[in-house]
Formats: structure tokens, C-alpha cells, sequence
């Protein structure tokens, strides 16, 4: 039975166990920054590989995961797959947790401050 504290109902377990999957998948910086560049607007696999930096395998491998978990879907344009991230939820999560962590102070400083925590 889920606890009601301060007005909120605890989430069900297999939400929390869904949402930390998904947590998990984009706490991999690379698989971050391709969600990140796809909440820009979509994209071929060479383009994504170029624009954040990675071999053309490695981000083959990484779009896999993120279309098997949904947070990512594909279209075929041509001889091309275009990616883009078709959940305005995750856009909207990803957009605040990088903008809000690259308006407050530089990446050093949080990684600091993370370090210190234990994350």
C-alpha cells in the first residue's frame, strides 16, 4: 500500500523501478548528450556520431538501447534512419536538469560537489 506524506501518494513500485530503468539509461553521459542533441531536433546517426563526438559504432550502440527503452524512436528517410525523441516528458527533463546544472556553475564544481556526496 503506497503512504500518503504531505499530500503526496508514494508512487507504486513498479513506477519507481520503471523510472530509476530509465534514470539508469541516461545516466551514461554519452547517452545523455544524444538525447540532448535529439531534444534539438532530429537526426542520422552520422550527424549525432559527429555532433557529440563519438565513433559511429559506439552511438549506433547507444541509440539501440535508448530505442529499445522507448526514449528514443526512428523513421526511415531514404537509405537513412532519423532518430528524435518523440516524449515531450523526457525532452522537458533533460533540458531542465542540464540547463538548470550549466546556468547554476561550471561543470568542475558540480562534479566537486557530487564527488563529496559519494555519487
Amino acid at each position: 500500500m503506497a503512504k500518503i506524506v504531505g499530500g503526496f501518494q508514494d508512487p507504486p513500485a513498479e513506477v519507481l523501478a520503471e523510472a530509476a530503468a530509465v534514470f539508469g539509461l541516461l545516466a551514461s553521459s554519452a547517452r545523455l548528450h544524444i538525447v540532448w542533441a535529439l531534444s534539438q531536433g532530429e537526426s542520422d546517426v552520422t550527424h549525432l556520431a559527429d555532433r557529440v563526438g563519438g565513433a559511429l559504432p559506439a552511438v549506433s550502440q547507444h541509440l539501440a538501447k535508448l530505442k529499445l527503452a522507448g526514449l528514443v524512436r526512428s523513421r526511415r528517410e531514404g537509405r537513412r534512419q532519423i532518430y528524435y525523441v518523440d516524449d515531450p516528458d523526457i525532452v522537458t527533463v533533460v533540458r531542465v536538469m542540464v540547463g538548470q546544472l550549466t546556468a547554476r556553475e561550471t561543470p568542475s564544481a558540480s562534479s566537486d560537489r557530487l564527488r563529496e556526496a559519494g555519487v
